[in-house]
Protein backbone atom coordinates (compact mmCIF):
# COMPACT_ATOMS: atom_id res chain seq x y z
CA UNK A 1 0.00 0.00 0.00
CA UNK A 2 1.45 3.29 -1.33
CA UNK A 3 0.88 5.19 2.49
CA UNK A 4 1.39 2.36 4.51
CA UNK A 5 4.94 3.77 4.65
CA UNK A 6 3.94 6.85 5.54
CA UNK A 7 1.98 5.85 8.95
CA UNK A 8 4.10 3.48 9.71
CA UNK A 9 7.09 6.33 9.84
CA UNK A 10 4.43 8.46 11.70
CA UNK A 11 3.79 6.20 14.10
CA UNK A 12 7.19 4.98 15.60
CA UNK A 13 8.48 6.23 18.87
CA UNK A 14 10.64 9.51 18.94
CA UNK A 15 13.99 8.07 18.50
CA UNK A 16 12.97 6.66 14.95
CA UNK A 17 12.14 9.83 13.56
CA UNK A 18 15.23 11.13 14.58
CA UNK A 19 17.68 8.38 12.76
CA UNK A 20 15.31 9.17 10.12
CA UNK A 21 15.96 12.27 10.12
CA UNK A 22 19.35 11.87 9.71
CA UNK A 23 18.77 10.50 6.61
CA UNK A 24 17.93 13.38 4.72
CA UNK A 25 19.75 16.62 4.13
CA UNK A 26 18.08 19.00 6.79
CA UNK A 27 19.95 22.63 8.01
CA UNK A 28 18.62 25.24 9.34
CA UNK A 29 20.82 28.20 8.60
CA UNK A 30 20.66 31.62 10.95
CA UNK A 31 21.55 34.77 8.02
CA UNK A 32 20.85 37.59 11.03
CA UNK A 33 20.60 36.81 14.67
CA UNK A 34 16.83 38.72 14.41
CA UNK A 35 15.83 35.22 13.22
CA UNK A 36 16.77 33.68 16.63
CA UNK A 37 13.60 35.24 17.87
CA UNK A 38 11.62 33.04 15.70
CA UNK A 39 13.55 29.75 15.46
CA UNK A 40 16.25 27.96 17.30
CA UNK A 41 19.08 26.88 14.49
CA UNK A 42 19.05 23.54 16.53
CA UNK A 43 15.10 23.19 16.25
CA UNK A 44 14.05 19.61 15.14
CA UNK A 45 12.85 18.92 11.69
CA UNK A 46 10.58 16.02 12.50
CA UNK A 47 9.30 13.90 9.02
CA UNK A 48 5.26 13.48 10.11
CA UNK A 49 4.40 11.76 6.59
CA UNK A 50 6.25 10.45 3.92
CA UNK A 51 5.24 8.86 0.79
CA UNK A 52 3.08 10.57 -1.22
CA UNK A 53 3.57 12.52 -4.74
CA UNK A 54 3.53 15.85 -4.41
CA UNK A 55 2.44 17.31 -1.40
CA UNK A 56 0.43 21.18 -1.20
CA UNK A 57 -2.13 23.24 0.34
CA UNK A 58 -1.10 22.70 4.13
CA UNK A 59 -3.92 23.96 6.36
CA UNK A 60 -4.03 23.49 10.50
CA UNK A 61 -7.55 23.22 11.68
CA UNK A 62 -7.51 24.55 15.24
CA UNK A 63 -10.38 22.40 16.09
CA UNK A 64 -9.64 18.99 16.30
CA UNK A 65 -5.68 20.04 16.41
CA UNK A 66 -4.81 18.49 13.03
CA UNK A 67 -3.12 18.85 9.56
CA UNK A 68 -4.68 18.94 6.11
CA UNK A 69 -2.74 18.85 3.19
CA UNK A 70 -3.45 18.29 -0.65
CA UNK A 71 -1.44 15.49 -3.08
CA UNK A 72 -2.46 16.81 -6.71
CA UNK A 73 -1.03 13.84 -8.49
CA UNK A 74 -3.25 11.93 -6.16
CA UNK A 75 -6.66 13.66 -6.56
CA UNK A 76 -6.59 13.74 -2.35
CA UNK A 77 -6.94 15.60 0.86
CA UNK A 78 -5.18 13.69 3.72
CA UNK A 79 -5.33 14.42 7.48
CA UNK A 80 -2.59 13.88 9.93
CA UNK A 81 -3.99 13.97 13.88
CA UNK A 82 -2.56 15.42 16.98
CA UNK A 83 -1.54 11.40 17.88
CA UNK A 84 -0.04 11.00 13.84
CA UNK A 85 -2.31 9.07 12.44
CA UNK A 86 -2.29 9.48 8.56
CA UNK A 87 -5.90 9.55 6.71
CA UNK A 88 -7.47 10.26 3.32
CA UNK A 89 -9.71 13.18 3.89
CA UNK A 90 -11.09 13.87 0.73
CA UNK A 91 -11.00 12.39 -2.81
CA UNK A 92 -11.58 13.52 -5.44
CA UNK A 93 -10.10 16.80 -4.34
CA UNK A 94 -9.99 18.95 -7.66
CA UNK A 95 -10.52 16.73 -10.45
CA UNK A 96 -14.46 15.12 -10.23
CA UNK A 97 -14.64 13.55 -14.22
CA UNK A 98 -13.89 9.72 -14.42
CA UNK A 99 -11.24 10.09 -17.00
CA UNK A 100 -7.51 10.67 -16.34
CA UNK A 101 -6.80 14.48 -16.02
CA UNK A 102 -2.86 15.19 -17.19
CA UNK A 103 -0.24 15.02 -13.79
CA UNK A 104 -1.35 17.53 -11.31
CA UNK A 105 -5.46 16.67 -11.53
CA UNK A 106 -6.29 17.51 -7.51
CA UNK A 107 -6.64 20.23 -5.28
CA UNK A 108 -3.56 22.66 -4.36
CA UNK A 109 -4.23 25.57 -2.01
CA UNK A 110 -6.63 24.71 1.02
CA UNK A 111 -8.09 27.89 3.00
CA UNK A 112 -10.92 28.33 5.23
CA UNK A 113 -13.69 31.31 4.33
CA UNK A 114 -15.12 33.67 7.28
CA UNK A 115 -17.81 30.95 8.13
CA UNK A 116 -14.93 28.53 8.77
CA UNK A 117 -15.66 26.49 5.52
CA UNK A 118 -13.19 24.75 3.64
CA UNK A 119 -12.46 25.90 0.40
CA UNK A 120 -10.22 24.32 -2.27
CA UNK A 121 -8.40 25.90 -5.13
CA UNK A 122 -9.00 23.19 -7.59
CA UNK A 123 -6.81 22.02 -10.96
CA UNK A 124 -8.61 19.47 -12.80
CA UNK A 125 -12.19 21.66 -11.85
CA UNK A 126 -10.43 24.79 -13.09
CA UNK A 127 -11.83 27.01 -10.35
CA UNK A 128 -12.05 27.99 -6.28
CA UNK A 129 -14.48 25.82 -4.82
CA UNK A 130 -16.34 25.44 -1.21
CA UNK A 131 -16.54 21.81 0.64
CA UNK A 132 -20.53 21.52 1.23
CA UNK A 133 -19.96 19.41 4.14
CA UNK A 134 -18.70 20.67 7.75
CA UNK A 135 -14.76 20.22 8.36
CA UNK A 136 -15.98 17.36 10.78
CA UNK A 137 -18.24 15.56 8.20
CA UNK A 138 -15.90 16.14 4.80
CA UNK A 139 -17.58 14.68 1.74
CA UNK A 140 -16.45 15.34 -1.57
CA UNK A 141 -19.19 17.51 -2.57
CA UNK A 142 -18.24 21.17 -3.81
CA UNK A 143 -19.83 24.28 -5.09
CA UNK A 144 -17.86 26.84 -7.25
CA UNK A 145 -17.17 30.23 -5.67
CA UNK A 146 -15.04 31.67 -8.78
CA UNK A 147 -14.57 29.48 -11.97
CA UNK A 148 -13.87 31.97 -14.88
CA UNK A 149 -12.82 35.57 -15.57
CA UNK A 150 -15.14 37.52 -18.35
CA UNK A 151 -16.31 34.32 -19.04
CA UNK A 152 -13.11 32.16 -20.06
CA UNK A 153 -12.21 29.58 -17.66
CA UNK A 154 -9.05 29.66 -15.29
CA UNK A 155 -6.40 27.94 -15.65
CA UNK A 156 -6.12 26.35 -12.71
CA UNK A 157 -6.65 27.98 -9.85
CA UNK A 158 -3.19 27.47 -7.51
CA UNK A 159 -3.30 29.50 -3.64
CA UNK A 160 -5.69 31.73 -2.07
CA UNK A 161 -6.29 34.05 0.93
CA UNK A 162 -9.04 35.57 2.72
CA UNK A 163 -8.81 38.71 4.34
CA UNK A 164 -10.61 40.14 7.16
CA UNK A 165 -13.89 40.98 5.21
CA UNK A 166 -14.07 38.13 3.19
CA UNK A 167 -12.59 38.97 -0.17
CA UNK A 168 -11.13 36.81 -1.77
CA UNK A 169 -7.01 36.95 -3.03
CA UNK A 170 -5.71 34.26 -5.30
CA UNK A 171 -3.71 32.86 -8.19
CA UNK A 172 -4.16 31.38 -11.90
CA UNK A 173 -0.88 30.01 -13.27
CA UNK A 174 -0.94 27.09 -15.50
CA UNK A 175 0.54 23.87 -13.62
CA UNK A 176 -2.68 22.16 -13.33
CA UNK A 177 -3.43 21.70 -17.25
CA UNK A 178 -2.85 18.42 -19.00
CA UNK A 179 -0.33 20.27 -20.96
CA UNK A 180 0.02 23.57 -18.89
CA UNK A 181 1.05 26.41 -20.98
CA UNK A 182 0.51 24.54 -24.49
CA UNK A 183 -3.22 23.15 -23.06
CA UNK A 184 -5.67 23.56 -26.32
CA UNK A 185 -8.18 24.37 -23.29
CA UNK A 186 -6.67 27.03 -21.99
CA UNK A 187 -9.12 29.71 -22.69
CA UNK A 188 -6.89 32.76 -21.51
CA UNK A 189 -4.26 33.91 -22.44
CA UNK A 190 -2.42 35.26 -18.78
CA UNK A 191 -1.94 34.04 -15.80
CA UNK A 192 -3.69 36.33 -13.16
CA UNK A 193 -3.59 37.30 -9.49
CA UNK A 194 -7.28 38.13 -8.59
CA UNK A 195 -9.48 39.27 -6.15
CA UNK A 196 -12.78 38.03 -5.51
CA UNK A 197 -14.80 40.46 -3.80
CA UNK A 198 -17.44 40.14 -0.96
CA UNK A 199 -19.68 41.35 -3.45
CA UNK A 200 -19.28 38.90 -5.95
CA UNK A 201 -17.21 41.28 -8.29
CA UNK A 202 -14.02 39.64 -9.47
CA UNK A 203 -10.94 41.75 -10.08
CA UNK A 204 -8.31 41.29 -11.61
CA UNK A 205 -4.87 42.54 -9.98
CA UNK A 206 -2.18 41.78 -12.04
CA UNK A 207 -0.50 39.12 -14.86
CA UNK A 208 2.31 38.04 -14.12
CA UNK A 209 4.29 35.05 -15.85
CA UNK A 210 3.64 32.29 -13.17
CA UNK A 211 1.68 33.76 -10.31
CA UNK A 212 1.34 30.99 -7.01
CA UNK A 213 1.35 31.79 -3.37
CA UNK A 214 -0.13 35.05 -2.53
CA UNK A 215 -0.27 36.21 1.23
CA UNK A 216 -1.64 39.52 3.57
CA UNK A 217 0.74 41.22 5.69
CA UNK A 218 -1.00 41.04 9.45
CA UNK A 219 -2.17 44.75 8.83
CA UNK A 220 -3.52 43.85 5.59
CA UNK A 221 -1.93 46.71 3.90
CA UNK A 222 0.63 44.78 1.65
CA UNK A 223 0.14 41.97 -0.74
CA UNK A 224 2.63 39.42 -1.93
CA UNK A 225 2.70 37.21 -4.21
CA UNK A 226 5.56 34.43 -5.46
CA UNK A 227 6.14 34.19 -9.05
CA UNK A 228 7.52 30.48 -10.09
CA UNK A 229 9.05 31.40 -12.62
CA UNK A 230 12.66 29.81 -13.41
CA UNK A 231 13.96 32.53 -15.33
CA UNK A 232 12.31 35.03 -13.20
CA UNK A 233 12.04 33.87 -9.68
CA UNK A 234 11.01 36.15 -7.42
CA UNK A 235 8.33 37.43 -4.89
CA UNK A 236 6.43 40.70 -5.42
CA UNK A 237 4.90 43.54 -2.90
CA UNK A 238 2.35 45.60 -3.59
CA UNK A 239 0.32 48.21 -1.51
CA UNK A 240 -3.18 47.88 -0.93
CA UNK A 241 -5.14 50.74 -1.29
CA UNK A 242 -8.70 49.09 -0.77
CA UNK A 243 -9.95 45.83 -1.39
CA UNK A 244 -8.43 44.63 -4.76
CA UNK A 245 -6.98 47.71 -5.36
CA UNK A 246 -3.61 47.75 -5.52
CA UNK A 247 -0.48 49.95 -5.87
CA UNK A 248 3.43 50.49 -5.98
CA UNK A 249 4.28 46.88 -7.31
CA UNK A 250 8.00 45.85 -6.36
CA UNK A 251 10.37 42.96 -6.24
CA UNK A 252 10.18 41.82 -2.64
CA UNK A 253 13.03 39.42 -3.02
CA UNK A 254 14.80 37.38 -6.40
CA UNK A 255 16.50 34.32 -6.02
CA UNK A 256 16.79 34.05 -10.00
CA UNK A 257 20.45 33.53 -9.52
CA UNK A 258 19.97 30.21 -7.02
CA UNK A 259 17.54 28.47 -9.46
CA UNK A 260 19.60 25.18 -10.96
CA UNK A 261 22.37 25.38 -8.26
CA UNK A 262 23.02 22.12 -6.18
CA UNK A 263 21.18 21.94 -3.52
CA UNK A 264 18.60 24.57 -4.97
CA UNK A 265 15.47 22.52 -5.58
CA UNK A 266 12.31 23.93 -5.97
CA UNK A 267 11.33 27.73 -6.81
CA UNK A 268 9.24 30.35 -4.95
CA UNK A 269 6.10 29.07 -4.25
CA UNK A 270 3.38 28.61 -1.41
CA UNK A 271 4.02 30.93 1.96
CA UNK A 272 2.77 31.79 5.24
CA UNK A 273 2.77 35.69 7.01
CA UNK A 274 3.95 35.03 11.09
CA UNK A 275 1.93 37.50 13.05
CA UNK A 276 5.17 39.52 13.85
CA UNK A 277 4.95 40.12 9.90
CA UNK A 278 8.25 37.96 9.04
CA UNK A 279 7.20 36.04 5.76
CA UNK A 280 8.13 32.22 5.92
CA UNK A 281 8.06 31.72 1.94
CA UNK A 282 8.79 28.82 -0.05
CA UNK A 283 11.85 28.50 -2.81
CA UNK A 284 14.82 27.09 -3.39
CA UNK A 285 16.16 24.37 -1.19
CA UNK A 286 13.30 24.91 1.07
CA UNK A 287 11.69 27.74 3.38
CA UNK A 288 13.14 31.55 3.32
CA UNK A 289 12.20 33.41 6.61
CA UNK A 290 11.79 37.42 5.11
CA UNK A 291 11.92 40.18 6.99
CA UNK A 292 9.56 42.90 6.12
CA UNK A 293 12.22 44.96 4.11
CA UNK A 294 12.60 41.38 1.94
CA UNK A 295 15.72 40.77 3.70
CA UNK A 296 16.46 37.00 4.22
CA UNK A 297 17.09 36.38 8.11
CA UNK A 298 17.19 32.30 7.72
CA UNK A 299 16.81 29.59 6.03
CA UNK A 300 15.01 25.71 6.02
CA UNK A 301 16.65 23.58 4.11
CA UNK A 302 15.10 20.86 3.45
CA UNK A 303 16.71 19.02 0.37
CA UNK A 304 13.51 18.68 -1.00
CA UNK A 305 11.24 21.04 -3.52
CA UNK A 306 9.20 22.94 -1.18
CA UNK A 307 6.03 23.89 -1.83
CA UNK A 308 3.75 24.96 0.97
CA UNK A 309 3.68 25.90 4.95
CA UNK A 310 1.28 26.52 7.78
CA UNK A 311 1.84 27.75 11.59
CA UNK A 312 -0.36 26.00 14.25
CA UNK A 313 -2.58 28.49 15.63
CA UNK A 314 0.01 29.66 18.32
CA UNK A 315 2.73 29.58 16.24
CA UNK A 316 4.93 27.35 17.72
CA UNK A 317 4.94 24.55 14.83
CA UNK A 318 5.57 24.97 11.15
CA UNK A 319 4.60 22.48 8.99
CA UNK A 320 5.95 21.97 5.44
CA UNK A 321 5.03 20.07 2.60
CA UNK A 322 8.60 18.83 0.56
CA UNK A 323 7.98 16.95 -2.46
CA UNK A 324 6.64 13.29 -1.34
CA UNK A 325 7.09 14.25 2.24
CA UNK A 326 5.27 16.54 5.19
CA UNK A 327 7.68 17.96 7.98
CA UNK A 328 6.99 19.63 10.98
CA UNK A 329 9.45 22.29 12.53
CA UNK A 330 9.73 23.76 16.15
CA UNK A 331 9.11 27.37 15.96
CA UNK A 332 9.91 29.90 19.44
Amino acid sequence: MKFGKAIFTILLPYIFIVSCQAQHDFKIEIIDDAALNLIDPNAEIKVIGEGFKWTEGTLYIEDGDYLLFSDIPNNSVFKIDADGNLSTYLKPSGYLGSDSYGEEPGSNGLILNEKNELVLLQHGERRVAKMKSSLNDPKPEYESVADNYEGKRFNSPNDGIYDKAGNLYFTDPPYGLPKRMDDPTKELDFQGVYCLLKSGKLVLIDKLTRPNGIALSPDESKLYVAVSDPKHAVWYQYDLTSAGTTENKKIFHDVTSLIGKEGQQGLPDGMKIHSSGHIFATGPGGIFIFDTNGKALARIHTGQATANCAFSSDEKRLFLAADDYVLEVALK
